[in-house]
């Protein structure tokens, strides 16, 4: 494929997964009823106003309470698109209003509404709110590999270089200033940086010090270039990103809506800043002086004579001249932030924001590129004369809806893609600073080359002394037969999920529930299916030693622990069947992220028989046997 084939392909792809997302949108919101999508979690209803407020950028915030206190699973999360809604005129369709969540808690939306001012109807009671769908995202993607299809000069050799045949170019020896907090592999990344004129990566697997790595490699490079550009898939990392970059001194401004932004990171958005600026006690009275004028404007009426028409012309000709110093001025502010800033933040679909319009950046940083589609990299690589990569794609891939789409290759990141093609621009992290050896080294040989060194402050951590740091505990012949949940086709299995909560209560026993507070111990029980996640919390907030401890102890799906870590993880693998099929597991980067999760303790449950038919899991039970990490269940109380 040439790369014009390839990102038509993509194009086409990318059309897939807009179906794909559509139509789950589609059945979980537009085809159900209002009381099937409270079920669903997709809407809240009834909810009541708790309190309204101007936040950053001076919009309006609301808080919206649930009028039935549940702690029901939903998909409210901060930084989503909603809809909120009114039902008492019995005319939904005309009293609504989109916003953006800003945080969820408990039982409270908050809320940034698109208007000016709080619709009257709010206060009318029966309001809910809906998920809505992320339009936007979509056709930024599309917009972005036509640009890249048709582009010419530096954005059209940065394309040939990942999808055609150019090789990218590499300065000899070039040796930046010493870091000194950086070990010898983070010190090679940051010298290939430095070497590299069109693209470098840092591939960071577990405890490496990625994120480390990277923060000094856009310090080193914003003292050099003046400004560069920073982007990653998610506004959670992207504000991770600026408030390290922050402690390190950069002068960071962050681009995207205050409502998809940390409390951290809130007076670092261009809202905030522009707020702060020296002339905007002029822009606000400018926008006063206008409202004053147009609501004088607006006491006229067409009866009125010759002379109020008149007044009414030369008011509304005043306001748009206001307006228009108006603009100006708020041009002149937020070119001024930008101007200053050393470190522009935001998400991958961010840079695509009007205020970035017409910029250019030496260099662009994509932090978590191993989690972002393609499509979604080349938005802020059209602003680039050289693209840095940092990721891990042995870890979760991109979230992607449509299976079709995943298997003909959107799967398949630009990081994967340029570090196989070009692996002569990559530096792979190699000490690692957050587990036991015994924990890091299967997943090291087998993802890693056998390359990752555990730093001596965690090389023999454990848990407790004379602790394992891992066991397998084999379920084979135990009869724990994995079950089929019929509404979400998601997998559970209950003996298993009962043998977990029964190993996480040894752990506790083992110091005494009053030590493990104490000590402040965190646990993370982690399985590759939603439905074995609620069984197991349903056990552990019955058990009377865990539920005490609730705070210290997570159980989710990998996906939620990715970037995450816990002094003690529990695998629950779930799948036990006759036929030996894994599926699901067979993603074996998800099982990567779940082992490697653990500081100082891992327990693996699984059923042998099913999970050895796959080569992964045979090597890695091949691995405890050797190591004397394997038990069966029968062996164990």
């Amino acid at each position: 494929m040439t790369s014009h084939q390839h990102l038509q392909h993509t194009l086409e792809l990318i059309k897939l997964e807009r179906e794909a997302d559509l139509e789950q949108y589609r059945q979980k919101v537009l085809l159900r009823s209002l009381t099937q999508r409270v079920k669903e979690g997709v809407t809240w209803y009834p909810v009541r106003l708790g309190k309204d407020y101007i936040g950053t950028g001076e919009r309006i915030i609301i808080e919206l309470e649930r009028t039935h206190p549940t702690d029901q699973p939903h998909s409210f999360q901060s930084g989503k698109s909603v809809n909120v809604f009114c039902n008492a005129s019995g005319k939904p369709e005309k009293q609504h209003v989109q916003g953006v969540v800003n945080y969820v808690q408990d039982n409270m939306l908050a809320i940034t509404i698109n208007p000016d001012e709080l619709p009257e109807w709010m206060n009318d009671g029966q309001l809910g709110v809906d998920v809505m769908f992320d339009e936007m995202t979509y056709r930024e993607m599309e917009y972005a590999l036509k640009s890249v299809m048709k582009a010419e000069g530096r954005v059209a050799w940065l394309r040939e270089i990942f999808l055609g045949n150019e090789k990218p170019t590499l300065l000899d020896e070039v040796h930046p200033e010493p870091a000194q907090h950086l070990n010898q592999s983070q010190q090679r990344a940051l010298q290939k940086i430095r070497q590299a004129q069109d693209v470098a990566f840092i591939h960071g697997p577990p405890g490496t010090g990625k994120t480390t790595t990277l923060v000094q490699a856009i310090v080193h490079t914003q003292r050099i270039e003046g400004q560069v550009l920073v982007t990653t898939p998610s506004n959670a990392a992207i504000d991770l990103l600026v408030e390290k970059l922050t402690e390190q001194g950069v002068n960071t401004v962050r681009i995207g809506h205050p409502a998809r932004v940390t409390e951290q990171t809130l007076s670092k958005t261009l809202d905030a800043r522009i707020a702060a600026h020296t002339h905007f006690d002029e822009l606000k009275a400018l926008r006063k002086r206008i409202e004053k004028v147009r609501n004088e404007a607006s006491k006229y009426k067409r009866n009125f004579g010759h002379h109020e028409r008149e007044h009414r012309r030369l008011l509304k000709e005043e306001a748009r001249l206001l307006k228009s110093d108006a603009d100006m001025l708020e041009f002149y502010i937020v070119n001024d932030v930008l101007q200053q800033a050393q470190a522009i933040c935001c998400t991958l679909v961010g840079a695509s924001h009007p205020v970035l319009r017409g910029r250019k950046f030496k260099t662009v940083f994509i932090d978590e590129a191993a989690q972002s589609l393609e499509a979604a990299c080349w938005i802020p690589m059209l602003r680039a004369h050289r693209i840095i990569l940092a990721g891990d794609h042995c870890q979760l891939p991109p979230t992607i809806k449509s299976n079709e789409a995943a298997k003909a290759g959107l799967a398949v990141t630009l990081f994967e893609r340029g570090i196989e093609k070009h692996p002569q621009t990559a530096t792979l992290l190699q000490i690692q600073y957050r587990m036991h050896e015994a924990i890091m080294k299967f997943p090291s040989q087998w993802f890693y080359a056998d390359a990752l060194i555990a730093h001596p402050s965690v090389k023999t951590r454990l848990l407790k002394a004379h602790h394992q740091p891992v066991e397998f505990i084999d379920t084979a012949g135990c009869g724990f037969t994995e079950k089929q949940d019929p509404e979400t086709l998601s997998r559970f299995n209950e003996e298993e999920a009962e043998r977990v909560i029964h190993e996480a209560e040894k752990l506790v026993q083992d110091f005494g529930a009053q030590e493990w507070n104490n000590q402040q111990i965190t646990m993370g029980i982690i399985t590759p299916y939603r439905t074995q996640v609620d069984y197991l919390k349903k056990l552990a907030e019955a058990s009377a030693l865990l539920q005490p401890l609730h705070a210290l102890i997570t159980i989710h799906t990998v996906d939620a622990f990715q970037g995450q870590e816990r002094d003690a993880i529990i695998i629950s693998f779930v799948r036990s069947n006759d036929k030996a099929e894994v599926g699901f597991l067979a993603d074996i980067r998800r099982t990567n992220v779940a082992i490697t999760r653990a500081r100082k303790k891992l327990i693996m449950v699984g059923d042998s028989a099913t999970l050895a038919a796959h080569p992964f899991y045979e090597s890695l039970i091949t691995y405890v046997q050797q190591e004397g990490f394997y038990k069966s269940a029968f062996e164990v109380e």
